[in-house]
C-alpha cells in the first residue's frame, strides 16, 4: 500500500497535531518507506541523502514507540540516537522536542565541548531520548555515569560521516553496552562501499532496507556554480562579491585550513560584511552562539571549517 498521508500511518493524535502545527500532511518518500517497518519493530538500514526528511524518519517511530508503550516509572533513556557532530546532535534533538511537543516526553542531549555538570541532569532525571555524539557518550559509559541498559531502540545518523571520521570501533562498543535492544536503525546517505554494509551487517539484524533521492522539488530549490579564479586575491575578490548580493542573506563560507577561519573572517569583516565564525576548539556555548546568530539574521556569513 502506498502511503500518501501522515494519518495512514497511525500515528498518535499527539504526534499528527505536531506534524500539522510544522505545516507536514504528506510523508517524503524515506518516510513512507522506513515508517511502516520501523513501527513494527524491525531494524531498518535507511540510504537518504539531506534533504529527504530522513530524520523525522526515525524520529516518529521512535516517538510513536515510546507513546504505545508508557514507562511506568522514572529511568534512563529508551530510544539512543548517535550522530557524528555536535551541531547535527542538537539539531536532531531539537526536531525530536517539536515533534514531542504535545506529549511529556523527554528530550537531552550529550555532546562535547559540554562541562559534566550540564550533562548531570541526563544522569539524574528521567529520559526518554538522549542525542549523543560517540566519543563523550563512550566517556561517561566508561565511567559508569551513563546507564545503557532501558535502551530499546538504537539509532545511528549518518552513518557514513561516523565511519569516516573513524568512529567504528566506539559505535560498536555502545552497541555491546546496548546489546538489550529491540530495534536498531540505521541512516546513511549512501550505502555504497564495503565499509558501510559491513559495518551494518554487525550491527543489524535482518534489516527492511530502504532508500530514497531528493524529491525534484527539493532538487529545483539547489543551485550550484563554479567559479574560476585567476589567483587568491581574485578568489577573494569574488567571494566578496558574492556575498554582498541582496540574495545572501544566509551563506556558509568553508575553508580548508584552521588558521584561514580568523583570516577569512577578519577580511571579510574590514569589507562590511557582517560574520562570525566556528572553529574545533571553540566553546559549545560560543559554537550554539555563532550558529543562533547567522540564524536568526545578526549575521549574514557564517566562516567554517569543513570537518573532511
Amino acid at each position: 500500500m502506498t502511503v500518501t498521508t501522515f494519518s495512514e500511518l497511525e500515528l498518535d493524535e499527539s504526534l499528527l497535531d505536531a506534524l500539522q502545527d510544522k505545516g507536514f500532511t504528506r510523508p517524503t518518500a524515506i518516510q513512507a518507506a522506513a515508517i511502516p517497518p520501523a513501527l513494527d519493530g524491525r531494524d531498518v538500514l535507511g540510504s537518504a541523502p539531506t534533504g529527504t526528511g530522513k530524520t523525522a524518519a526515525y524520529l516518529l517511530p521512535a516517538l510513536q514507540h515510546l507513546l504505545d508503550f508508557p514507562r511506568k516509572k522514572s529511568g534512563p533513556p529508551r530510544i539512543l540516537i548517535l550522530t557524528p557532530t555536535r551541531e547535527l546532535a542538537m539539531q536532531v534533538a531539537d526536531h525530536a522536542r517539536e515533534l514531542a511537543k504535545h506529549t511529556h516526553l523527554d528530550i537531552a542531549t550529550i555532546t562535547g565541548g559540554v562541562a559534566y555538570m550540564n550533562h548531570a541532569e541526563v544522569f539524574s532525571e528521567n529520559q526518554d531520548i538522549v542525542v549523543a555524539t560517540t566519543g563523550r557518550l563512550l566517556q561517561y559509559i566508561k565511567e559508569e555515569n551513563f546507564d545503557c541498559r532501558a535502551v530499546e531502540t538504537l539509532i545511528l545518523d549518518e552513518a557514513d560521516r561516523m565511519l569516516d571520521m573513524g568512529f567504528a570501533q566506539d559505535i560498536e562498543h555502545i552497541a555491546g553496552e546496548t546489546r538489550w535492544r529491540k530495534q536498531t536503525m540505521l541512516f546513511s546517505a549512501t550505502l555504497e562501499g564495503d565499509a558501510i554494509k559491513d559495518f551494518a551487517e554487525r550491527l543489524l539484524e535482518d534489516p527492511v532496507e530502504v532508500s530514497a533521492n531528493p524529491s525534484t522539488r527539493e532538487r529545483k530549490k539547489i543551485h550550484q556554480w563554479y567559479y574560476r579564479a585567476d589567483n587568491f586575491e581574485h578568489k577573494v575578490a569574488l567571494l566578496k562579491h558574492l556575498l554582498k548580493q541582496d540574495d545572501a542573506t544566509r551563506s556558509i563560507v568553508f575553508v580548508r585550513k584552521r588558521e584561514r577561519v580568523h583570516e577569512l573572517a577578519e577580511t571579510l569583516r574590514l569589507a562590511g560584511i557582517n560574520n562570525c565564525y566556528l572553529e574545533g576548539e571553540m566553546a559549545q556555548i560560543k559554537r550554539n552562539e555563532g550558529i543562533k546568530r547567522l540564524t536568526d539574521g545578526r549575521v549574514n556569513v557564517l566562516v567554517a571549517r569543513r570537518s573532511r
